[in-house]
C-alpha cells in the first residue's frame, strides 16, 4: 500500500516538473515568454542605444504585432534598397562610359571609387572591376529581409534586439563589440553586434549579405535572374542562406514559409 502510495506521488512530482516552461531568454518567441520575464529581463541590462523601441512583447493580437514590426523595419530596409539601386545606376552608368572610351568626370571618378571601397573591392575602374561590383551592389527583396529581422530576433523581442538593436543575428569579433551571448562556450571570442540605430543594423545586414563569401551563391542567383531578366524574388535568394543558419536546408524552408504567410504585409 505505502508503495502504491509513493509510486502515486512519484508520478505526480514527475508530471508537475514537465509543465514548467523552458525558457531562453536570449531569443524566444511571444508565446513562451510573459511580459513579466521581458520586464525582469530590461532591468538587468539595460541598452545600449538611444531608440524607442515598440514593446512588441506586449502585443496581444498576432496581427497587430506583425503590422508594428513591418511597420518599424521596412522603411530602413525600403531606404537601404533606394540608396542601392542608386549606386548600381552610377556603376552601370561608368561601365558603359569607359565600353565606350568616354572618360568620366572628377566627380564620378570620385563616387565609384567610393563604391568600390566600401563593398571591399580594388578601386580600379575598367569593365572587369565595375561588372564584379555589380554582382555585389544589388537590392535584397524587402520580404527576405524582413522575414530574416522577424525570425532572427523572434518579431523583435531578443534579448540582442532590445539590448543592442541586432535584428539579423549578427556576429562581430572585437572584444567590447557587442554583447556577450550568456551561452557562449568558454573558447570562443564572438559577441553579438550591438548598432546605435535600426539603419546601421540594417545597413550592416545589407553590406553582410552583398560583400561576405559565405553568401556567394545568393549572390549568383540575383545575377542569373538579373541576366534573364526575371524579378528578384525572395524565396529564390534564399537559397543562397544555407550559412546563415546552422539549421542549412530547414532554415531555409521556414523562411520561404514565412515569407508566404505574411505576404499581405509586405505593401501596406
Amino acid at each position: 500500500m505505502l508503495k502504491t502510495i509513493f509510486q502515486l506521488l512519484l508520478a505526480a512530482v514527475v508530471i508537475w516538473a514537465l509543465t514548467l516552461p523552458f525558457i531562453d531568454d536570449e531569443l524566444v518567441s511571444d508565446e513562451q515568454t510573459s511580459t513579466v520575464d521581458i520586464k525582469k529581463q530590461k532591468k538587468k541590462e539595460k541598452p545600449l542605444h538611444n531608440v524607442k523601441l515598440p514593446k512588441f512583447s506586449e502585443f496581444t493580437d498576432v496581427k497587430e504585432k506583425k503590422h508594428a514590426f513591418f511597420n518599424f523595419i521596412k522603411p530602413h530596409v525600403e531606404a537601404e534598397n533606394k540608396k542601392i539601386l542608386q549606386q548600381r545606376a552610377n556603376l552601370e552608368i561608368a561601365r558603359m562610359m569607359i565600353e565606350h572610351d568616354e572618360l568620366l568626370s572628377k566627380k564620378q571618378t570620385g563616387d565609384i571609387k567610393k563604391i568600390l571601397k566600401s563593398y571591399g573591392l580594388p578601386e580600379t575602374l575598367d569593365t572587369i572591376t565595375l561588372s564584379q561590383a555589380l554582382r555585389r551592389v544589388d537590392i535584397i527583396p524587402k520580404e527576405m529581409a524582413l522575414m530574416q529581422a522577424a525570425n532572427e530576433s523572434a518579431w523583435g523581442t531578443s534579448r540582442f534586439a532590445r539590448i543592442g538593436l541586432n535584428f539579423f543575428g549578427q556576429w562581430c569579433y572585437k572584444k567590447g563589440c557587442g554583447m556577450v551571448p550568456r551561452r557562449r562556450n568558454s573558447e570562443a571570442e564572438h559577441e553579438v553586434a550591438a548598432f546605435k540605430s535600426v539603419r546601421a543594423a540594417v545597413s550592416s545586414y545589407f553590406k553582410n549579405i552583398n560583400t561576405h563569401n559565405a553568401y556567394k551563391e545568393l549572390r549568383t542567383i540575383r545575377e542569373d535572374l538579373r541576366a534573364q531578366q526575371k524579378p528578384i524574388l525572395a524565396t529564390k535568394l534564399t537559397y543562397g542562406l544555407m550559412s546563415y543558419s546552422e539549421r542549412g536546408e530547414a532554415y531555409i524552408e521556414e523562411l520561404n514559409t514565412m515569407i508566404n504567410q505574411n505576404r499581405a504585409y509586405f505593401n501596406e
